[in-house]
């Protein structure tokens, strides 16, 4: 329903970035005039935006659960979590499915832009203070001829133990 990508689940044993002649392959994304790119293994599935329960007392990037196939699913917005400014959802606003530390959730970004094949060897060390966002959750960043692209880190961005267990709280508050 609304689905545009969908993959394997998560990648086993993910690669240093930067090995000679591997290719990377990503979904990139929109928040605000930044792009941004995750491996597209760790992508489940694209959906468009849905109607959001919310939940009380869940921290204030969770926006709050989705029903997906039957299953309550966690939503994260990347937005708050990078400290951007809010703004509404529209038309090319989408909820990315991906499992973060064995927890399905979905993140809700911007635009999803495309699906990127790169050589690893375009992708560069995050420089200090690259982006509005802290650098921790910043694989590198990968120079292409007209654009730069921020690889993110999903383990890092959503992996600290506190912040997975608020999220699991949340969720399990909203089946209650």
């Amino acid at each position: 329903m609304g689905a545009l990508v969908a993959t394997a689940g998560p990648q086993e044993g993910t690669k240093q970035l930067g090995v000679s002649g591997e290719i990377l392959q990503l979904v990139t994304f929109t928040l605000g005039n930044e792009e941004y790119a995750v491996d597209i293994l760790r992508v489940q599935e694209i959906n468009r935006m849905k109607e959001i329960t919310r939940v009380p007392n869940s921290p204030a990037y969770v926006e709050g659960v989705i029903n997906l196939r039957g299953k309550v699913i966690p939503v994260v917005s990347l937005r708050k979590k990078f400290g951007l400014a809010e703004r509404e959802n529209d038309e090319q606003s989408r909820i990315m499915i991906m499992d973060i530390q064995g927890i399905t959730m979905g993140l809700v970004v911007d635009a999803v832009s495309e699906v990127l094949r790169i050589p690893a060897s375009t992708v560069e060390p995050t420089p200090p203070m690259a982006s509005n966002i802290s650098t921790e959750f910043i694989k590198g960043i990968a120079k292409m001829e007209d654009r730069l692209i921020i690889l993110l880190d999903m383990d890092r961005l959503i992996g600290k133990p506190e912040e997975t267990a608020m999220i699991e709280t949340a969720t399990k508050k909203a089946i209650a």
